[in-house]
């Protein structure tokens, strides 16, 4: 029997799974080790009633009381490193430092969490008229959905629900049903660190929770990362349920690289941000623009070279630079990607299939795979291939290669490297992206700067990080207030519109 991955509502774990469950599998061997309860809505109601009811004290608390919890949740998530670190290894199939990685961004995000009085803070006028004193503040929406992917277990649930939570919030959480055991050590953490029972809530599942939220009429925002696919739906669903949605999706990230550039670094650069986590990132790098035949030709060699050295294993192996991808689904995905582009007449010029690894057979590898002579008209340049295969399209000029990278769907990020300031200067004015690089592969700003692409990679005007997700977890009140003299008889009455009478 299967050990069950449950629900955390009101302070308390459920382990028993409801009428469904689906698989966890470790994809470094393949295998299933436990399963992952799916919920009802009758388990998300009550989730949502939880939150509702705690919420409501935890919203009246101070702000010395919330950051409290925030300053010992980043105490706890720093000791819980390697507890952490080995359930996403296990579940996800990232290597163990790759995983830390993440948790040290996490950790960054509870950071700037504790600014949220700042973040916060209103505004007020005096006396505008009439001795009224205008003044706004920031109050917590109510109950939050949260609804997170698979590729970063805890980095983008923490730097969600730190906000939420620090502004005041209730949590509904369903992480990916996928890597659900992070969730459950995450409200453990909170609990610890002083959380009232009841503001926090995970609730595992599938499509029907992801729906639940969409329409329950007890949750006020919906914050959503993943697939462009759904994230669409998430946020055009949940608006049509008259909720503030927020919906972080796909990317499609070009690297330029100038005749210019030091190339053994942005070699170097490409290798490391296109294949890190199996190449399982919305910020990885997805396509190589060299401008110049020459370059082309002197970055496809380092480049081959350099991931001819990469090895693939498994999430434990202190050698391995990157593991499995999550699923066979997934693999399969990548594989049919690589013979389509094939078909395509791209060249295959690094063969990852069939790669084995061993005492692993059942694992789910791909290696790292590279085409040249990529085309726009390709499906390989279309669509986000989440797995290790990369490509190289070629551009003739810095002209050709903007064009390149603005005529996509997608703008999350996109990065050039070069030794000239006209040219970046160029580049960070004329393409259409949220996050730009210049002789950085991942242009992911810390946590207090906003993140958020544009186009198809992001619906909704918020950001995931940032100033702007305090203000996502918070609403304007804004008061106009007189105090007349106490001993002072009423004026005469006016009905004209005048806010200084």
């Amino acid at each position: 029997m299967s050990d069950i991955i449950g629900h955390f509502i009101s302070g308390k774990l459920e382990t028993a799974a409801d009428d469904r469950s689906g698989p966890i599998y470790n994809p470094s061997t393949g295998e299933e080790f436990a399963r992952c309860a799916y919920g009802s809505r009758a388990t998300l109601d009550r989730a949502v009633a939880a939150a509702t009811e705690a919420g409501r004290a935890w919203a009246l608390a101070s702000h010395a009381t919330r950051m409290g919890v925030i300053f010992k949740l980043r105490e706890l998530m720093v000791a819980s490193i390697d507890e952490l670190a080995e359930v996403i290894g296990r579940e996800h199939g990232k290597t163990i430092a790759d995983a830390k990685g993440e948790i040290g961004r996490a950790i960054e995000g509870i950071e700037f969490a504790a600014n949220e009085p700042h973040v916060t803070k209103g505004e007020f006028s005096a006396n505008v008229g009439g001795d009224i004193d205008v003044f706004s503040m920031r109050v917590p929406v109510g109950v939050v959905g949260c609804i997170t992917p698979f590729n970063f277990p805890i980095m983008v649930p923490t730097v969600m629900m730190a906000m939420a939570v620090g502004t005041g919030n209730g949590v509904v959480w369903k992480p990916s049903e996928k890597v659900p055991t992070a969730a459950l050590i995450f409200a453990r953490l909170l609990q610890e660190a002083g959380l009232p029972d009841g503001v926090f809530n995970v609730v595992q599942g599938d499509k029907e929770i992801v729906d639940g939220i969409l329409e329950h009429p007890g949750i006020a925002a919906v914050s959503f990362v993943g697939s462009t696919r759904v994230g669409e739906y998430v946020y055009q669903k949940g608006t049509s349920h008259n909720k503030r949605v927020a919906s972080f999706t796909g990317g499609k990230n070009h690297m330029v690289v100038m005749p210019d550039a030091d190339l053994e670094a942005a070699a170097s650069a490409f290798v490391s941000a296109g294949f890190g986590s199996a190449s399982q990132r919305c910020m990885a790098v997805s396509l190589l623009v060299p401008v110049g035949e020459a370059t082309a030709n002197a970055l496809r060699e380092l480049v081959v070279d350099k991931m001819n050295a990469l090895k693939v294993g498994p999430y434990n192996d202190p050698q391995a630079d990157f593991g499995a991808v999550i699923s066979s689904e997934s693999k399969a995905a990548v594989l049919h990607a690589i013979e389509e582009c094939i078909g395509a007449g791209a060249e295959l010029v690094v063969d990852g299939r069939g790669l084995k690894v061993p005492g692993h057979d059942n694992g789910f590898y791909v290696g790292p795979t590279l085409f040249d002579h990529v085309t726009m008209d390709m499906t390989f340049y279309k669509e986000e291939i989440f797995g290790p295969a990369r490509g190289i399209i070629r551009a003739a000029s810095l002209d050709e290669a903007i064009a390149i990278t603005n005529a996509h769907d997608y703008g999350n990020g996109a990065v050039i490297f070069t030794r000239d300031g006209k040219s970046a200067r160029r580049f960070m004015g004329e393409v259409e992206a949220g996050m730009i690089g210049v002789n950085v592969p991942v242009p992911l700003p810390v946590g207090y700067f906003n993140f958020g692409g544009l186009r198809r990679s992001k619906f909704g005007d918020s950001h995931l990080y940032g100033p702007d997700a305090a203000r996502f977890y918070t609403k304007y009140k804004t008061v106009s207030q007189r105090w007349p003299d106490p001993v002072q008889a009423g004026g005469a009455m006016s009905l004209a519109f005048n806010a200084s009478a």
